[in-house]
């Protein structure tokens, strides 16, 4: 969906997104959004301001969960 909540497919020449809204981020981590602004201010999932809009790279959210395996493994 986008920012309008109007479905929008990808196509095979859609290139795969460089940024993802927080909205994405929090549903390719499976948690809300609060949360995921909650991971963002504390600084465990990357994100950047373009303008006024705050975007997270795409690769961020399987950054993220990367370092929590590790650290359970670890602990």
């Amino acid at each position: 969906m986008d920012e309008h909540g109007t479905l929008t497919l990808l196509t095979a020449e859609d290139p795969a997104p460089v940024l993802l809204t927080v909205e994405e981020a929090a549903r390719c981590l499976r948690v809300g959004r609060t949360t995921c602004f909650a991971l963002i201010r504390s600084g465990e999932l990357e994100s950047l301001m373009i303008g006024g809009l705050r975007r997270v790279p795409a690769d961020a959210p399987s950054a993220y969960l990367a370092r929590r395996r590790a650290e359970q493994r670890a602990a």
